[in-house]
């Protein structure tokens, strides 16, 4: 591999990893299987009351 080509390639890769760093995810968050639960049993007790 030539000079100019290992040098080019090298900053190519730094500028893919820069431009990924800064655009936000488009995949939601994951949430544990327990944490879902959690949740699910807060909504039940918050709507219990009400009713």
């Amino acid at each position: 591999m030539n000079r100019r080509k290992k040098v080019n390639s090298i900053l190519k890769r730094k500028a893919k990893k820069a431009k990924t760093a800064l655009t936000p995810s488009s995949k939601p968050k994951y949430v544990s299987k327990a944490d879902r639960a959690k949740v699910g049993d807060e909504v039940v007790a918050r709507q219990e009351p009400t009713a």
